[in-house]
């Protein structure tokens, strides 16, 4: 009873002193604001590189996928300078690879050289839990790479899940993403590069 009265005042009074949903950092709005920030919907980007490469790079796992489904092939080539360790292979797309990638680009398709593809972007699962202190909190919360198209399917699991804790800060006008270093908090650039990946 007691507890109920105690939430009923505290309402009554955020009416009065117009408090905004933006006050209170709930798992939604925390949900909201790191589904909606910049960091977050940044496309991840493949390259796929085409031309001599070397043999590391060439059984490399993502050349390995590409390989696996026929969209390059490779031919045995000697090594430049530079370009280590031997042997060394001339990357060119199959024709399948073309009517693959040609969509997926603007522009031409390079005769050699590296091919810029957007292949996922970020989906948030869920909030797991928000720990505060004062006007500062950390907010870890669970997401995996959504695949845009057939490259990103075949390089991206969307199984694996990612673990990251970002930074959140109280100001007058309610709660927002930290964009540098504040005390313990963390950034969300920060966040998503220091992810861990986690079971589903």
């Amino acid at each position: 009873m007691r507890t109920a009265k105690s939430l009923l005042l505290a309402v009554l009074f955020c009416l009065g002193a117009g408090c905004s949903p933006r006050d209170f950092l709930t798992r939604r709005l925390a949900a909201d604001l790191i589904s909606a920030s910049d960091s977050f919907k940044a496309p991840q980007m493949y390259w796929i590189r085409t031309g001599l490469v070397s043999n590391k790079d060439f059984s490399s796992p993502e050349f390995l996928v590409l390989q696996s489904r026929s969209w390059i092939i490779g031919t045995e080539q000697r090594c430049r300078e530079g370009i280590e360790p031997p042997p060394c292979w001339d990357v060119a797309l199959t024709p399948l690879g073309v009517d693959t990638i040609r969509p997926l680009i603007s522009g031409a398709l390079p005769e050699s050289g590296p091919i810029a593809i957007q292949v996922a972007h970020r989906e948030l699962v869920n909030v797991s839990g928000i720990s505060k202190n004062g006007a500062f909190a950390d907010v870890e919360f669970t997401w995996h790479w959504n695949p845009n198209n057939q490259v990103g399917a075949a390089l991206f699991d969307t199984g694996v899940h990612y673990r990251s804790t970002v930074g959140f800060r109280g100001y007058d006008d309610g709660w927002r993403l930290v964009d540098q270093n504040i005390r313990s908090n963390q950034p969300m650039d920060d966040a998503l590069r220091n992810a861990q990946p986690t079971s589903p």
